[in-house]
């Protein structure tokens, strides 16, 4: 089996993985259709004529206008109660004091003193509550989708027919400052507009400075009809530092001041509407559908008393959309245009008999709300709607991915399984699906769907390949091998997989997950004791026959495997102080070391915290140099170990840096503001960029060994055995004749050299044993260094707690797995579980939860302090990293779990063992000590190395796979569940996203692996060559 193979064969199967997502998703997640229909001024909302405005006169409205002009204050994130008068607390109870209650004091005066200029109400959004969406929404009066989160980092232009086209149709001018969100929804549509960076959020002052520069000059100018301005100041400040920090008081009372300031400009042709576009949780993140993220506040005011509302414009929207899509049902959509009906006419006969006003007007007013409700519960349902077909497909496919990982891990160890001819054949029909379909559309005139064709390819691969293999191949083995999961591993896995069809264990699957890892390590302590495996792994050989002779006592007890079991729990359990509790549970409260040290008020606590983190930083560091040190691979003269040296303290002295400079910037004197807002960029991308650098060099020179070469006479060959003592079978002849026959044949060789030069020049080459572990491990702290700055200063100790973890399960893990020599090499079950288990326990104890609330915004300023600008992709690359930092690490260092049994073989016996009486004869001969050839078993049998690889990457996908093919299953056939889009649509995301994270971060760490072995073989003949010249 070639390196290639392997790398295509599992690349390929994530293909399949990636289709059914794909369709999957395609079916699930449905976008509504964006009409572009106008409507006009002169059309009236329903049928028959009203008799108010100017009709008859040319360019009139259906409705005369009550204000000349309006000014739109939006206060992103103004959550209802900010605005909510503060009343007086009930005698006999202590006071409420919280940093954003009664700020807003301005409202509750105008409310008091005039009651009929003002209103104050409490606006119920629609989730998703981002920014963008309900910017759409506010602008279109439609309602958002679910998917269209996503695109919060990239807002589209609106097609629809919305407010500020119809301003500016009607020739109004509209002049905008604020979030530079409305540049991209709105382009060229303002008669003059200052846009701000909106996405920093760490970011106070800059946007609604900007905006108090300009917002009362363009006032007292005149030059305006339409003024909007869009202040971030009270949503960064939540996102930095919560709705409870001092800075929330500060935020509200500096809006408070701009609300009084209008008011006290206004004239009397003029509206003010304050409103919040969403609101935000205790935590002070946003974009879910809790009560606080959808309760927003809105206010009203006019110097002149405000009028009763008038009969909306909806009908003919359901009408024109009903006939675009043909996805309304016609018995609802009738009764609804009957009831708008007949509330016009019931309103025009209301405003024709003014007499019968008070009668009358409760039922208008009961027949226009019944049908707003009724228009929009048909449109949720509609834009809800599911393809089954689609749904079915991807669940399908998903499922074929899963049984080609299972079915080809087993196939995968034996030496004469056809990967390479199984590998052309699907790809070969592959191709054929892809362009049969291109082409059957492009004769029917139908519009390509990358979607289907990406599932017809992968369909049209799938089946040639299944019915090869097991035609040719798998019918001849027994059923009873292709389900070879053992039944307490595969008890632990449907357990896992069942709680994601209830809601209540998702939202709790950050406590469950720690309790399974430690139910997990048990289970591996309690069958290493019965299984009698409690002892480093040795090198198995081929047994002794026709003996009964007892083997050496294994050097360590039960008490090994113990305490490597204590030490993962108690690591587990302190990775697990990390939590953040999600919004479904209010009783639950969030650790607050998941904040980053700038929002913490007092010095001498945010001084010790800081010194804990670089503590942390530089036990990481220390670790991993200690442990290269150990086992010798720091003394290669190679430059990525040169790196380790000098490279890693100059990345690890900039992470301190940054993370001083980050959380002192608010406290620094202005004239060095600059420069700290210099250093805050140019640091975390210098870290980057030296982990850039580390890596290239990694990839470059990949073998770090120490060579030493010299001439003298060669060193005695030593005879490895697994006996002690003279050979006492033949079973053991037939083992000790071959190494002496090679033996005597080197020495022949070596006198016939020796006859015609000096000496032979021998070479000496040390750290072989682990060099691909090496690798490994330098990869993953240079990996590591980047993602940290990505995060808070605290989870540094969540990232030391990860190594020590994974150090730990290793070891364990290893004590269970014999190496088998010339192969096959296998990685049992249970360590694949167990590895792929820990990363979920780690993305939970890095202050992650799979819903869009709980993302960190922060992380896409790391090195971008003012903004990206117009780049969309770099931000959510950032945020992205630091979302799946932990499924990339355990995915690039999954190799490890094969690689990890031959490295602890260094534990074993390093010296030849005597017979009873020879110590003597050991003392003085210390060339005779054996270095354990570890990792170099590997290269003994590359085809079984590759197989095992294969295996491995295998064996990960599927527990990947059934994940997510599990969370798919869910999302279906609970898809009308009432926490659908709440808990199940957003797992659902998550897994996929961290999937495709996974299988790829996979596919590069056995890439690396294959690099090392490639870069390991060209050093032995490069050897070779050397020592045959």
């Amino acid at each position: 089996m070639q390196k290639a193979s392997v790398l295509l064969f599992l690349a390929w199967v994530c293909f399949v993985f990636y289709a059914g997502i794909a369709l999957f998703t395609s079916g699930f997640l449905l976008t509504r259709l964006e009409l572009t229909n106008y409507s006009s001024c002169q059309e009236p909302p329903g049928p028959g004529s009203l008799p108010w405005g100017s009709q008859g006169k040319p360019g009139a409205c259906w409705m005369a206008s009550r204000f000349s002009r309006v000014v739109l204050v939006l206060v992103d994130a103004l959550r209802f109660d900010f605005a909510q008068p503060q009343h007086s607390h009930v005698p006999g109870e202590p006071p409420v004091s919280l940093p954003f209650l009664g700020k807003l004091s301005s409202l509750q005066r105008i409310l008091e003193i005039q009651p009929h200029h003002a209103r104050l109400y409490r606006s119920q959004v629609d989730p998703p509550t981002t920014t963008m969406q309900r910017l759409k929404a506010l602008t279109t009066g439609s309602l958002p989708t679910f998917i269209d989160a996503g695109s919060n980092f990239a807002s589209h232009a609106i097609v629809e027919d919305n407010l500020i086209k119809q301003l500016t149709s009607a020739g109004r001018r509209v002049v905008f400052m604020g979030d530079d969100t409305w540049k991209d929804l709105f382009p060229g549509a303002f008669s003059k507009a200052f846009f701000f960076p909106s996405f920093n959020v760490r970011d106070l002052d800059t946007v609604d400075n900007g905006i108090l520069e300009q917002l009362y000059p363009t006032m007292d100018s005149g030059e305006w009809d339409v003024l909007i301005a869009h202040f971030l100041g009270v949503d960064h400040c939540g996102h930095k530092h919560g709705p409870h920090h001092p800075e929330m008081a500060k935020k509200l009372s500096q809006m408070d001041q701009v609300i009084q300031g209008l008011v006290e400009r206004l004239e009397n042709d003029t509206l003010l509407v304050v409103a919040g576009d969403h609101g935000m949780t205790t935590n002070g993140d946003h974009g879910g559908d809790s009560e606080l993220e959808v309760s927003a506040a809105l206010f009203l005011y006019s110097p002149t008393a405000l009028f009763p509302s008038t009969p909306p414009e909806v009908s003919r929207f359901l009408r024109t959309y009903s006939a675009a899509t043909q996805d309304l049902q016609a018995k609802e959509l009738h009764q609804l245009q009957n009831l708008f009906s007949k509330a016009s006419a019931d309103y025009q006969w209301l405003l024709q008999s003014p007499n019968g006003a008070e009668a009358t007007l409760p039922t208008v007013i009961a027949e226009l709300q019944q049908f707003l409700r009724g228009a929009r519960a048909m449109c949720i349902e509609s834009w809800a709607r599911f393809s089954l077909v689609r749904m079915a497909g991807g669940a399908a496919l998903l499922v074929a991915a899963c049984f080609i990982c299972l079915l080809a891990s087993q196939w995968a160890i034996s030496p004469d399984f056809p990967f390479r001819p199984l590998l052309l054949i699907p790809v070969a029909w592959g191709l054929v699906g892809t362009i049969a379909y291109a082409g059957l559309l492009g004769i029917i005139e139908l519009k390509l769907d990358l979607v289907l064709l990406g599932a017809v390819a992968a369909v049209s691969s799938f089946l040639p390949f299944l019915w090869k293999a097991w035609a040719g191949w798998g019918s001849k083995r027994p059923l009873a091998t292709l389900f070879p999961i053992p039944g307490p591993v595969l008890l632990l896995l449907l357990f896992r997989l069942a709680v994601f069809f209830s809601d209540s264990f998702v939202v709790a699957e950050a406590r469950a997950t720690p309790f399974l890892l430690g139910s997990f390590i048990l289970l591996l302590v309690v069958q290493l004791h019965w299984e009698g495996q409690l002892l480093p792994p040795k090198l198995l050989t081929m047994p002794r026959l026709g003996t009964s002779a007892t083997t050496n006592p294994p050097r360590h007890s039960g008490a090994y495997a113990l305490r490597l079991g204590i030490g993962l729990l108690l690591c587990t359990r302190l990775a697990g102080l990390f939590h953040r509790c999600p919004e479904e549970t209010p009783a639950c409260h969030s650790s607050p070391w998941l904040s980053p040290l700038a929002s913490m008020v007092g010095g001498r606590a945010k001084n010790l915290w800081y010194g804990a983190c670089v503590a942390a930083l530089l036990a990481l560091l220390a670790a991993v140099r200690l442990w290269l040190c150990h086992y010798g691979n720091l003394k290669s003269p190679e430059p990525p170990m040169l790196f380790v040296r000098w490279g890693l303290p100059l990345m690890a002295l900039g992470t301190a840096a940054y993370w001083a400079l980050a959380s002192g910037a608010d406290e620094a004197p202005p004239r060095l503001r600059a420069l700290v807002s210099g250093a805050s960029m140019v640091l975390p991308r210098a870290v980057a960029g030296l982990a850039a650098s580390g890596l290239a060099l990694l990839l470059w020179k990949p073998v770090t060994v120490l060579v030493k070469a010299g001439a003298g006479a060669p060193r005695t060959r030593t005879v490895l055995t697994p006996f002690s003592g003279p050979p006492t079978s033949q079973a053991d002849l037939d083992y000790v004749v071959p190494q002496i026959y090679r033996h005597m044949q080197e020495e022949f060789r070596g006198r016939l050299e020796r006859t015609k030069s000096q000496g032979p020049l021998t070479v000496a080459a040390y750290q072989l044993g682990s060099v691909y572990s090496a690798a490994m491990v330098t990869a993953l702290t240079l990996l590591a260094f980047p993602l940290l700055l990505l995060h808070a200063e605290r989870i540094s100790l969540v990232f030391l707690l990860l190594f020590l973890q994974s150090f730990l399960l290793l070891h364990l893990l290893a004590a269970g797995i014999p190496i088998t020599t010339p192969g096959p090499f296998t990685v049992p079950w249970r360590a694949v579980s167990a590895w792929a288990l820990m990363a979920t326990q780690t993305f939970y104890s890095t202050g992650h939860q799979p819903v869009f609330p709980a993302i960190h915004w922060h992380a896409a300023f790391v090195g971008f302090p003012e903004g990206h600008g117009s780049c969309t992709w770099l931000p959510a690359l950032l945020v992205g990293a630091n979302t799946f930092a932990s499924h990339l690490l355990f995915a690039v260092g999954c190799p490890l779990l094969l690689l990890w049994p031959f490295l602890c073989e260094s534990q074993g016996l390093r010296k030849r063992q005597q017979p009873p009486g020879n110590e003597a004869e050991a003392r003085v001969r210390p060339e005779e000590e054996e270095e354990p050839l570890m990792e170099m078993r590997l290269r003994d049998a590359p085809h079984h190395f590759y197989a095992a690889l294969l295996q491995l990457g295998l064996k990960y996908l599927f527990i990947l796979g059934v994940q997510i093919l599990a969370c798919a299953l869910a999302a279906s056939i609970l898809r009308r569940h009432l926490m659908v889009w709440k808990v199940f649509a957003p797992k659902f995301i998550f897994e996929a996203v961290g999937f495709i994270v996974s299988s790829v971060g996979l596919l590069l760490g056995i890439a690396l692996v294959m690099r090392v072995d490639g870069a390991v073989s060209s050093w032995f003949r490069q050897l070779f060559l050397a020592q045959q010249r």
